[in-house]
């Protein structure tokens, strides 16, 4: 049996992650469950998958949750708090799988841990890669980890790679990768109504079950930018290489188009348990729970280009990436303040965009040497984002 760790558990990706556990229970066991602060939703996970180790952000849920467990008749789960818990139980012997499904810059320091510990890192948290981009990717190589990636489109695009590809080495006979993007719930919709969006509306995608954050980011197609940066460090391919389209229908996951004029393309239905299914079974498949593709229910499939002037987030994502150095962890920093205050209600949805390249022209780019220079470019970053959110409120 492979032991599995699971960064954020009680996200929508630790959730689907479980749900793909219980149905091939007699291949995993979990020894590790992480999470921010659900202490319900983490002590029923606790109560059936019995890991060795809990992790709480702070200690003062760590101990709710160690009372709850003690009086429930589970006391010898370890219940530990503390970020540096989450690097611990990312690199513990016993763990052979670490799903890094933690949201946002949060999750770069614990899955950089598994990296190191040479584990097999099934990557959901895209900001880790974009925030460290080479750094990350050399981390996996030196230390012979395994890098699976968990978005859907990546996944997608490894599924149609040669075979025998490993993320990392740049792959032959390449012309292109193609993304696609479901286009959010405001494809189509006119500059003037994107002023008036509430959260409530930004976080109703409408393929797709996921997270406040990971929602607005859908919506303002920031998503897709940060994709842009990770599959040009996971499949070592230069911005050009790298297009995007855009799919409502959210069948096609993603493309790949060789210089013979082949393209493959990976489809399914829009469920996040077939790339999980897919990545920790790898090289092999088993089942994922998620229900066969109907083509006859599913019929028609459409395409088109992205609309960079209603989305701008988009453009700003391929702009960082071109110039690479500290602008992806600035644009990712940036985003995540944003996206926070619009949840609040305290600025506007188009003030989203409007905030990131305020903060993107502040900064000049700077090169990467470590991974503090990435982390003091996103500490200025969202001090300067926040400020700016200020000035947007006076």
């Amino acid at each position: 049996m492979k032991g599995i760790c699971i960064l954020g558990s009680t996200g929508s990706i630790g959730v689907s992650s479980l749900d793909v556990i219980r149905l091939n229970s007699d291949l995993y066991r979990v020894i590790a469950l992480t999470a921010n602060e659900n202490i319900e939703k983490l002590f029923q996970q606790c109560i059936e998958f019995q890991p060795e180790y809990a992790v709480l952000v702070g200690e003062e849920n760590s101990k709710l949750l160690r009372d709850k467990l003690k009086a429930a008749g589970y006391p010898k789960i370890n219940v530990i708090s503390g970020t540096e818990s989450l690097e611990n139980v990312a690199k513990l012997s016993q763990v052979d799988y670490v799903i890094a499904a933690i949201v946002g810059a949060a999750g770069l320091l614990p899955t950089l841990s598994a990296a190191k510990a040479g584990k097999r890192v099934l990557l959901a948290n895209k900001e880790a890669l974009v925030m460290s981009g080479d750094i990350f990717m050399a981390t996996v190589k030196n230390h012979h980890a395994e890098l699976l990636p968990l978005d859907s489109e990546h996944n997608a695009i490894f599924q149609c790679m040669p075979p025998n590809y490993k993320v990392t080495e740049q792959a032959a006979g390449i012309r292109k990768i193609i993304l696609t993007a479901s286009g959010g719930p405001f494809l189509n919709k006119k500059l003037a109504d994107l002023e008036k969006v509430t959260p409530q509306q930004a976080c109703a995608h409408p393929n797709w079950s996921m997270g406040k954050k990971i929602s607005v980011d859908s919506a303002t197609l920031m998503n897709k930018g940060l994709e842009v940066i990770e599959a040009s460090y996971l499949f070592d391919l230069p911005v050009e290489k790298i297009d995007v389209v855009i799919h409502p229908q959210s069948i096609v996951h993603s493309m790949v188009d060789y210089l013979d004029g082949s393209v493959l393309a990976q489809m399914g239905n829009p469920d996040m348990r077939t790339p999980i299914a897919q990545a920790l079974a790898w090289p092999a498949r088993h089942a994922s729970g998620v229900s066969p593709l109907d083509f006859m229910v599913n019929n028609k499939l459409t395409f088109e280009q992205p609309d960079f002037n209603n989305f701008p987030c988009l453009r700003f994502a391929f702009d960082a990436l071109k110039v690479k150095g500290t602008a992806p962890a600035i644009l990712n920093a940036a985003n995540e303040v944003a996206v926070d205050a619009f949840l609040e209600q305290r600025i506007k949805f188009m003030d989203i965009p409007r905030v990131i390249d305020k903060v993107l022209n502040y900064f000049p780019v700077e090169g990467v040497e470590s991974i503090d220079a990435v982390l003091s470019a996103d500490t200025k970053a969202r001090q300067y984002a926040m400020k700016t959110i200020r000035e947007l409120q006076a």
